[in-house]
């Protein structure tokens, strides 16, 4: 199996989660969907290519841990309907404002947000396509390294700190994803692979391990993309997962460059 290996590193990041009332929470690792809206992104996609997005998306399996954890941040903000400007009509889509139902509050009242993020942290993936078809894992590593347009991880405020494929292995092979993410090397903040062996916690797809000391989880990580909204959820694996040992210049993977 080959996997393209993903840094995730940024000073915030946000892997949307269920949204409950105002508050627009985050899950501990990034969802199938964001992964298909950042390829489809890169490869310059529109979102009207719905058949391709949804195509795309089940085919997409990848396996993650956390090189350095992150601290949780939440941003506070208001909009205030009543100010002249959100009553003109030619800024929204059919000219009109759209209101909850309710009372007057409802449509000139200030409301409030709170949008979480993931800040300070560092992600390394190992992400793969099932099956034939296009695109294929070749397409999506060059994409990553040239994007058609830019990237994002999660909200558009999350602009990456540097370019998402790994600059030594962008393309990996191994027995599964699990397999191939304990064998690439950990890094630390300077981007500098770690020479220790060490512990980190990650999720990877419930199929290809599941011990007495992990847990399996329902997430809800999937999208509709015809009707443009969240639909669909699958069983998750997440541990803590022993990364192996490495010397700086040595490599104990098989590695090929496309």
């Amino acid at each position: 199996m080959k996997a393209l290996i993903i840094r995730l590193d940024a000073p915030m990041m946000s892997f949307g989660s269920v949204m409950v009332d105002q508050h627009g929470y985050i899950d501990r690792f990034p969802g199938i969907a964001m992964f298909t809206g950042l390829i489809a992104n890169a490869l310059g996609w529109e979102h009207s290519r719905f058949d391709r997005l949804q195509e795309l998306q089940s085919r997409l399996e990848y396996a993650a841990r956390w090189d350095i954890r992150p601290e949780r941040m939440v941003d506070y903000h208001t909009v205030d309907l009543g100010q002249a400007k959100m009553k003109e009509p030619g800024w929204t889509t059919r000219e009109e404002p759209e209101h909850r139902r309710g009372g007057k509050s409802a449509r000139e009242g200030t409301h409030q947000r709170y949008r979480h993020y993931w800040t300070d942290g560092l992600m390394t993936a190992a992400l793969t396509l099932k099956g034939d078809g296009l695109p294929d894992l070749a397409t999506v590593c060059d994409a990553l390294h040239r994007p058609a347009r830019p990237l994002f991880i999660g909200r558009k405020t999350c602009l990456p700190a540097r370019p998402l494929l790994d600059p030594e292995t962008p393309v990996a092979e191994g027995k599964n994803l699990l397999e191939i993410l304990r064998q690439v090397p950990s890094w630390d903040r300077k981007g500098s692979r770690q020479s220790r062996e060490c512990t980190l916690i990650a999720c990877w797809p419930m199929e290809l391990q599941v011990t007495d000391r992990d847990i399996v989880r329902r997430v809800f990580d999937l999208r509709d993309w015809f009707n443009d909204i969240p639909a669909g959820s699958r069983w998750r694996a997440e541990g803590m997962l022993r990364v192996a040992e490495h010397l700086r210049g040595e490599s104990h993977i098989d590695v090929t460059h496309d």
